[in-house]
């Protein structure tokens, strides 16, 4: 052995110190590889849609609803099962509920008793005791645990169960310990999360999920466009500033800036109604379902005027200040007639929609106004020091990255730029070029040096990339020719408003460029998936989430109800089992109470991608190689501690 490999081992016996306890590690680790795998769960574009989202983590995309119907088959009644179900994804709301007309509340507590500790047995069948042990709730912990051991015969476990709810009832905590189950089973039935990206707009609740998503016991994160939007942001970039103030007023969710993260509007809103009085606004009318008042609804829609107006004008500066971009013909203030209002695009003249821009001096069209200047002063301190906003997103950039390669599958929230004959994009970035693989490896640097970078340009450079993969066509989040914001706002003609995407997309049913994809992050090309989101997929239209025959998943089929009218869903989520992959397609969620009170489930049906020919054991995971690699290790102590070059460590006795 060298000298390095002595000291790593003898650094690993202060874990290990004797034969006894490196033997024991070495026989356990082995024991886990023979369980089978964990499940894994997998949400895209969720969109600040929190009651959906909260609905799908709960009953993870119906593995509940299976592991019921696993336990008791047809020894329950369909409707006894839906409602057990309901009652763990919500059990003090559907507890309440029930409670209200039951005719023997101890019989209730008795029979649902034993109903959830059969299922939560069954949910931690797959883990260590010491695992389940994590995982159990403080308070009921002991109970919990010899209720989900204990081997008693039928007529024993009777006895013990009653005296159990009796003892709960008397002391008023027969309720409290169900909920605890509930939640436990939740917490059993997946492993481990993976969110693909778009946490953040349109929807009214990304701030909640961000919470929840902090509170969850094994996640990662996938950044979306939309989420590097709201980093940029945090970090003072103000045309990202200006994006995620423009984006929640043009869905009417500016309560997200101002109650979920305290960020003063009251300038801007002064500001728009000093600037915008009398402009009636037509093209900045609010999208999305959010209830508003008819007066906040028109304060509304003149903030969504001002704040558009200040990002194109901040935006173009960003753009005169980096030619390395590449960017100039997305400005576009200065192609605007004001004599004639009409503007000219790509050589052609068209009527412009609003012709309204008392703060665009049409001889420095870019510049911001004094009180404009204010305003994203004012904006960026206010982004800059929220300490929630700052809070999430080091837990985003704790969580997250560009891509991850988990399992054998390789998970990214939009594309891999590729040209139209299925080779890599070539991009050129700061005098360097970069594809594949490497092109999100710079970018993810990138993002990261915006953040913690002591170099105070490279920080700013990190910021003023954040912007650029927001909407950049050569952006692995973005992926289309351009972001035609300021047409779709001023432009009737629809030919202005199409954005291109990359070839990519077309490409996806072409296994070659799949497995190009596939072995370009490290992956074979076998028993491989690629699984990304970012693009709807129209249902309704006919189009497949299933690409190349099961090899590429796109899973973004319209969590936000902005899209739902084009999908003709509610979303599609990913469950990857011991047993294989389930597509799971995701009607509307009406609400929370229509859940509890109906006992409806917006799973409707699942599509299984992938069933295997024996079960996936821990062994086959990423987690079974750290797991082999530790047993190695433990193994070449025990050899050290064999040979004597490795002394055992008893303790002293007293």
């Amino acid at each position: 052995m060298d000298n390095l490999q002595i000291r790593y081992l003898e650094r690993l016996s202060e874990l290990y110190p004797t034969i006894a306890a490196a033997s024991t590690e070495a026989i356990n680790l082995e024991a886990i590889l023979n369980l089978p795998k964990g499940t894994e769960h997998f949400l895209t574009d969720i969109h600040g849609e929190y009651e959906a989202f909260s609905h799908v983590l709960k009953n993870g995309s119906g593995a509940v609803r299976r592991k019921v119907n696993d336990v008791f088959g047809n020894t329950l009644s369909k409707q006894d099962k839906q409602s057990l179900a309901t009652l763990i994804y919500y059990p003090r709301e559907k507890m309440a509920q029930i409670l209200e007309t039951a005719n023997n509340r101890e019989d209730w507590y008795k029979i649902t008793l034993y109903r959830l500790i059969e299922v939560a047995k069954s949910a931690g069948s797959k883990y260590t005791r010491s695992k389940v042990r994590k995982a159990l709730p403080t308070e009921f912990s002991y109970i919990i645990e010899e209720l989900m051991t204990e081997k008693m015969d039928v007529r024993d476990k009777e006895s013990y169960y009653n005296a159990i709810v009796q003892t709960m009832i008397r002391l008023g905590r027969a309720e409290a310990f169900i909920v605890a189950l509930c939640e436990l089973i939740q917490r059993l039935v997946v492993d481990h999360l993976h969110i693909l990206g778009d946490i953040y707009d349109r929807g009214p609740g990304p701030h909640i999920i961000m919470d929840k998503l902090m509170t969850y016991h094994s996640l990662d994160i996938q950044w979306g466009n939309h989420d590097v939007l709201w980093m940029g942001a945090a970090a003072g970039q103000r045309g990202c500033i200006a994006n995620v103030i423009r984006i929640c007023a043009r869905y009417g969710n500016l309560d997200i800036l101002e109650d979920g993260y305290g960020i003063n509007l009251l300038p801007l809103a002064t500001f728009a109604l000093d600037t915008y009085g009398s402009d009636p606004c037509t093209c900045f009318q609010l999208k999305g379902t959010n209830a508003c008042s008819p007066s906040e609804a028109e304060l509304n829609i003149k903030m969504h005027k001002a704040i558009s107006i200040i990002q194109f004008k901040v935006e173009g500066q960003i753009i005169r200040e980096h030619p390395e971009f590449g960017l100039e013909s997305r400005n576009l203030l200065h192609c605007i007639d004001f004599e004639h209002d009409t503007i000219l695009i790509d050589g052609k003249e068209y009527p412009m929609l609003d012709t309204n821009f008392p703060t665009v001096n049409p001889l420095n069209p870019y510049g911001l106004t004094e009180e404009e200047a204010f305003i994203m002063d004012r904006l960026e301190k206010a982004f800059l020091n929220c300490e929630k906003l700052q809070q999430h997103m080091r837990f985003l950039l704790a969580k997250g990255s560009l891509y991850k390669v988990y399992n054998g599958n390789l998970l990214y929230h939009g594309c891999v730029p590729l040209n139209e004959d299925g080779s890599f994009k070539e991009v050129e970035l700061y005098g360097n070029r970069y594809k594949g693989r490497e092109l999100y490896e710079y970018l993810d640097s990138c993002i990261r040096k915006g953040f913690v970078s002591v170099d105070l340009a490279e920080r700013e450079r990190g910021r003023d990339m954040m912007w650029y993969i927001w909407l950049h066509e050569n952006s692995p989040l973005f992926g289309k020719d351009k972001m035609a914001t300021f047409e779709r706002y001023f432009l009737a003609e629809k030919e202005t408003h199409k954005e291109k995407k990359n070839p990519y997309y077309n490409l996806l049913e072409k296994e070659e460029v799949a497995n190009r994809i596939l072995k370009e992050f490290g992956l074979p090309e076998e028993d491989s998936h690629i699984i990304n989101g970012h693009v709807p997929v129209k249902s309704k239209n006919g189009e497949n989430p299933v690409k190349c025959g099961g090899k590429v998943l796109v899973i973004d089929g319209g969590f936000s109800k902005a899209y739902q009218k084009e999908t003709g869903i509610a979303g599609y989520t990913l469950i990857y089992n011991s047993y294989g992959l389930i597509l799971a397609a995701h009607e509307p969620f009406e609400s929370t109470e229509s859940a509890i009170a109906n006992e409806s489930d917006i799973y409707s049906e699942s599509i299984v991608i992938k069933r295997v020919s024996s079960r996936k054991l821990v062994g086959d995971t990423d987690t079974g190689k750290q797991l082999r690699a530790k047993i190695r290790d433990l193994e070449e102590l025990l050899e050290a501690y064999h040979s004597g070059i490795i002394v055992e460590k008893f303790p002293l006795k007293k």
